[in-house]
Order: C-alpha cells, then sequence, then structure tokens
C-alpha cells in the first residue's frame, strides 16, 4: 500500500481545521441591545492569505451585505493544498441570512473537492424546527432538528460578541455551537484572551514591477481582541476587530489567516511561481517514529503519548489499555471471539451503531442490496465483517480526496482516501445489522505516524478492521485516539504538530 492509500483522515482533518480558524464561536448577547447596534452595522468586505507553515495556500473573504431588512454574511475559502506530490483544490462557501437583529433565518454551505460536492441547507421553521437539506452528488437528506435554544453558526463570533459590546479581556462565555456542515453541536467555553494593535493593509494596492507582485500601500492601525476556547482542545487563536472583523488566526498545526489587500491575497496567490517548493501537508505533520516496526508481524504494541494533554481522548478500550501516558494495544485474535449474536440480530443496546445517520445512509436499498451481495448472506457476524472488509478493499480506488465524505456518494463514485473508505464500511455494515462505528487515530507506515481513520465492529468487543489497507482485524500499529465521525474527529486537531509518540515495547505474533 502506497502513502497514497493513507493520505487519510488528515485531510478531513485539516479541513476541520481551517474551519476552525474561520469560524468563530460567540454568544447571543441581548436582543434589543444588539438590535440597535446591528442598524449601524456597515457593508464591506475583507480578504484573507491563508498560510501552512510560512507557505500560501490559498485564500479567503468575508462580506457583509445589508439589505433593507436583512443582512447578508458570506465566506468563502479556496485551498490548494500540497498533498503527497499533488495539489488538491478545495472550495468552500456559506451564506447565512440574518434578521436586523442578527437571528438567524437561512444559510448555504457548499463545499467542492476532488471528484465531489457537498452542501447543506439550512432555514428555521418558526421559532422551533431547523430544517437541514444535506445534497451530495448521489444523496439528498432532509432532516428536522427542534430547537431548544438560539441557532448558532459558527461564522458569527466577532459580529455578536463586537456589537453586543462584550470584547472585555478575562471575559469567558459557554457557547452551544452547531455546525452546519457536520451537523453536529458542542459546548465550548470563548474567552476574550487578550488585547493588542496590529497593523492591517487597507484593501489599495499597487503593482511593483521590479518583483512583478502587488503589496500593500496604506495600512490602518487597529485595535484587536484575542479569542480562545479555553479548554485547548481546539487551539485556535483568533484576533478580531471592535466591528467584529477577523484580523488575523493561528492554528498549533500550522495554518495561519492574516488580512491584507484583495490583490495581495488573490492575484499575488494565482500568479504565485507553482514550481516553488510548497509544504505538504501529509509529510509536515506526519510524527516520526524512534523505532523501525513490522506491522505484520506484531502482536501487540506499547507506546508513550507525550506533548499534547491527552485528556478526553477515547484511549481506553477494547483493543487499548492506557495507563498514565502509555498506551498499550494488542491486536484481536480472531480464534477467541466470541460475537455472542447472529445477523441481524446483534440487539437493542446497538441501535446508536446500527441506525442510519446523517452521511451514513444504511437504510438506502442500494446500499442495503450491496451490503447483502458482499458478505454472501452469512449470519456469522465475524464472517460478514471479513468479507465487507474485502469489499471495500478491492472495490475503491485509493486515491486523495478532499470534501465531506457520504456513504452513497463514495459507493456511486468508488474512490477516495481513509475517510471515504471508512464511511462506506460503516454504512455497508449497518445495512445487514452488524454493529459498527467510525474511529480515528494515528497508523504506522515506513517508520512515521499517519493521521488516519478506521472502523471498528462489535464482535463480543470493539474489534479495529482496516478496508483502507484490507486488514481484518487491523495491526497492532493503529493507535486509536477518537471515536466517532467528522465531529469527533475535531478532537485531533489539538494534537497536529504537538504530540510526541515514543514505541517503547513490541511484542511479535507468534
Amino acid at each position: 500500500m502506497s502513502r497514497r492509500g493513507i493520505a487519510a483522515g488528515l485531510v478531513g482533518v485539516w479541513l476541520v481545521a481551517l474551519g476552525l480558524l474561520l469560524r468563530r464561536e460567540y454568544v447571543h448577547p441581548p436582543g434589543e441591545r444588539l438590535a440597535e447596534a446591528a442598524l449601524t452595522l456597515p457593508p464591506g468586505a475583507t480578504y484573507f492569505a491563508v498560510t501552512l507553515a510560512g507557505t500560501q495556500i490559498g485564500y479567503a473573504s468575508n462580506t457583509l451585505d445589508t439589505l433593507a431588512d436583512t443582512l447578508r454574511v458570506v465566506d468563502v475559502v479556496v485551498l490548494e493544498m500540497p498533498v503527497l506530490g499533488e495539489v488538491q483544490r478545495t472550495e468552500a462557501r456559506t451564506e447565512i441570512l440574518l434578521s436586523r437583529s442578527l437571528t438567524l433565518r437561512s444559510f448555504t454551505a457548499t463545499v467542492r473537492g476532488v471528484g465531489m460536492r457537498f452542501a447543506a441547507e439550512g432555514r428555521v421553521d418558526g421559532d422551533s424546527v431547523l430544517e437541514v437539506t444535506l445534497v451530495g452528488e448521489e444523496s439528498r437528506e432532509v432532516r428536522r432538528l427542534p430547537l431548544t435554544e438560539p441557532i448558532v453558526l459558527p461564522q458569527l463570533l466577532p459580529l455578536r460578541i463586537a456589537f453586543g459590546g462584550e470584547l472585555d479581556v478575562g471575559r469567558s462565555y459557554d457557547i452551544r455551537l452547531f455546525d452546519p456542515v457536520l451537523m453536529a453541536a458542542r459546548t465550548l467555553t470563548v474567552e476574550v484572551a487578550a488585547e493588542s494593535t496590529f497593523i492591517v493593509p487597507q484593501d489599495t494596492a499597487v503593482f511593483d514591477q521590479a518583483t512583478g507582485r502587488w503589496r500593500p500601500v496604506v495600512f490602518d492601525t487597529l485595535q484587536a481582541w484575542r479569542l480562545r476556547e479555553a479548554s485547548g482542545r481546539y487551539p485556535v487563536d483568533t484576533w478580531v476587530d471592535d466591528l467584529g472583523r477577523l484580523v488575523a488566526a493561528t492554528s498549533a498545526a500550522g495554518f495561519r489567516l492574516e488580512r491584507s489587500a484583495y490583490e495581495v491575497v488573490y492575484e499575488n496567490f494565482r500568479n504565485r511561481d507553482v514550481a516553488a517548493p510548497a509544504v505538504d501537508l501529509i509529510r509536515s505533520t506526519a510524527i516520526a517514529s524512534n523505532v523501525t516496526l513490522a506491522p505484520d508481524t506484531l502482536a501487540a504494541l506499547t507506546v508513550r503519548l507525550t506533548g499534547q494533554s491527552i485528556e478526553g481522548l477515547d484511549l481506553d478500550g477494547g483493543r487499548q489499555r492506557l495507563a498514565g501516558d502509555t498506551l498499550f494495544v494488542r491486536r484481536e485474535v480472531l480464534a477467541a471471539l466470541r460475537p455472542g449474536y447472529r445477523l441481524p440480530d446483534a440487539g437493542q443496546q446497538f441501535r446508536p451503531y446500527l441506525d442510519p445517520e446523517p452521511l451514513v445512509q444504511s437504510d438506502d436499498p442500494r446500499l442495503q442490496a450491496q451490503a447483502r451481495q458482499a458478505v454472501e448472506n452469512t449470519r456469522r457476524p465475524e464472517v460478514a465483517a471479513r468479507r465487507l472488509t474485502r469489499w471495500v478493499y478491492e472495490n475503491l480506488r485509493k486515491e486523495v480526496t478532499t470534501g465531506v465524505p457520504s456513504a452513497l456518494d463514495v459507493y456511486a463514485r468508488r474512490a477516495g482516501d481513509c475517510n471515504e473508505h471508512t464511511v462506506l464500511f460503516v454504512a455497508l455494515a449497518r445495512a445487514v445489522g452488524l454493529p459498527a462505528r467510525t474511529a480515528a487515530g494515528l497508523v504506522y507506515l515506513d517508520g512515521t505516524f499517519y493521521y488516519h481513520a478506521w472502523p471498528e465492529v462489535w464482535l463480543g468487543e470493539w474489534v479495529a478492521v482496516d478496508p483502507t489497507f484490507g486488514q481484518f482485524p487491523a495491526d497492532a500499529a493503529h493507535l486509536r485516539l477518537t471515536v466517532g465521525g467528522l465531529a469527533r474527529q475535531l478532537e485531533l486537531v489539538r494534537l497536529v504538530g504537538q504530540l510526541d509518540v515514543d514505541v517503547v515495547a513490541t511484542e511479535p505474533a507468534e
């Protein structure tokens, strides 16, 4: 298996990381004060260079239009990310319509990546229901979500805080944030951590004939405040001005957004020297191993995880045991597995791992028919899991993708990296009554640990399998860090560039 085969969940994780740079968690200040302040909100656009480790990999913009009785906020991000020797282009666009008091009316979020397009469209029905439609290349799902509190979309943090008069250093807020692309909500504590002064280019630039590049000519001195998530699980420092506009943002992974003039951001990037060396997204954030391993020969692996807090990760359970900062991983022995059920009767306690969910359309007739064919109608869970692993491995081309994976879209396209292999496997497994879930973490390959995703299935215990590599069960050099979909994989963002993995001991297979 080449490295292309495991470029894996990392691309998806990085998209989430960049989303965090642009999506600013926010509070909901008193309505009357907010509505009054919002009447003075000036229209305009701001532009940002997106860099990774000092190399520009894209650009972004934020536009605010003041209409008769609504406000329209449009965020655009375009990335050209070097991944394993190829440039992967991804475009994301979010349009939000707000009332004059900054309450949500509707939104559309679109992501275009290599070979895929995904959109989430939402509207508030009265004050009690949010209707969200997820649209992929081959799929369309409608979800109606009851509302128990005001809708909080990520893009509006600076606007809400600034116009609520809340930019005071030392203040913190508990925020319930809803992400329309991930279809997930989470509670964050956001702090106003610091105040500083920035010298920022205005949207005015001239072309420098000597260098062949645009440069800013007029600068503003801005007061800005740093917003950050208090627990450190989403390590992004975001600086905003008193109008709620982004000034700069930085993540621990090395991504940075910085405001500048349109020509400096866009024209310089468009006319850049594409032959110049660029930071590779996968290789620059992989973790070198202190020991050379042969994963196929391992029965067990012991590692120490240092450099970043591992609190809150899904490290204990199944094949893994955690003691302090030391993780013990033992590959499952097939002969010792006792599933304790016959398909499709796993039991009601496994309903969360059998039911369809957004992007995992296990109730779709096409996936159900393919799943039955792939498992050859066996009722033995361990046999079904092995056959599904082989089918997904053999029927999906291994290629790096960027975007939001949907099981139906993956099934139609028959290509992708580990995220696509995993979401399709999970959907097919659930379609035949085999409890399955998504895991993500690190996998060893050629002297390096890379970020990766794979499924787990219930066979009397949670057993790791890897349809990207064709492994059943997965080798002992798979280190699970989280359980759950892309929303849960946000936990990995704080580890990138910070986590160290030291191999302490190995145990060869007999």
